[in-house]
């Protein structure tokens, strides 16, 4: 399955984002998807996740319940939301895919994750 990210930009602190995955390729439906950030000097980073069948959310808590997650299996698209950005939220990010066997799994370590998109960058101003 190939990747690609888009939605990114200079958005203001307070604002909101809304990043797009889209998929071609594999079935979309046999893969969940996960969001990533990598801030300049620091390693990649954990942002959430969503199951194959879109039933199952998990968020790392530096998101602090800003995120939302959703996918559309018919579409070939995931969706990234967040809400009351914050400078410390600039980083590229990135949308992945991984192989899971149960629907309703989902992963949070980026090595599970066997696709990945190019990413897109987004800064957060002050």
């Amino acid at each position: 399955v190939q990747l690609q990210a888009s939605g990114g930009g200079l958005l203001q602190a307070g604002g909101s984002l809304r990043l797009s995955c889209a998929a071609s390729g594999s079935a979309f439906e046999n893969y969940a998807v996960g969001w990533f950030r990598q801030a300049p000097g620091k390693e990649r980073e954990f942002v959430g996740t969503i199951s194959r069948n879109g039933g199952t959310t998990y968020y790392a808590q530096s998101l602090e319940g800003r995120g939302t997650i959703s996918r559309d299996n018919a579409k070939n698209t995931a969706t990234l939301e967040m809400n009351s950005l914050k400078p410390k939220d600039t980083a590229v990010y990135y949308c992945a895919a991984a192989p899971l066997r149960t629907a309703s799994g989902t992963a949070s370590v980026h090595q599970t994750y066997t696709h990945w998109g190019q990413g897109t960058q987004v800064t957060v101003s002050s």
